[in-house]
């Protein structure tokens, strides 16, 4: 079982960076994928970013790539998502989520976190 916790979320001017934090339980973690995802208001939950289980792949929705840095620190159980050049568009919900590898975790993730919210004003 593992159990994720979001943290980092907040409101933000539109151009302005944010940097969400992740801390997941259990001793797997350094095994799993981990990945971020978003919720809009009235929207799908969508991906944004994931990285594999030793840091060294990454993968980006096209909305993001460039803006946003997904990164992990096995050590400490965490995962990260850097926000820079906020846009209003990039409001909503941000869940943490992992799994057993990259593809998994873009697609159908076995385990969410509760969620942070990040508002980015224009």
């Amino acid at each position: 079982q593992v159990q994720l916790v979001e943290s980092g979320g907040g409101l933000v001017q539109a151009g302005g960076s944010l940097r969400l934090s992740c801390a997941a339980s259990g001793r797997t973690f350094s095994r799993r994928a981990m990945g971020w995802f978003r919720q809009a208001p009235g929207k799908e939950r969508e991906f944004v970013a994931a990285v594999g289980w030793s840091g060294g792949s990454t993968y980006y929705a096209d909305s993001v790539k460039g803006r946003f840095t997904i990164s992990r620190d096995n050590a400490k159980n965490t995962v990260y998502l850097q926000m820079s050049s906020l846009k209003p568009e990039d409001t909503g919900v941000y869940y943490c989520a992992a799994a057993p590898s990259i593809g998994v975790v873009a697609t159908t993730p076995n385990y969410w976190g509760q969620g942070t919210q990040v508002t980015v004003s224009s």
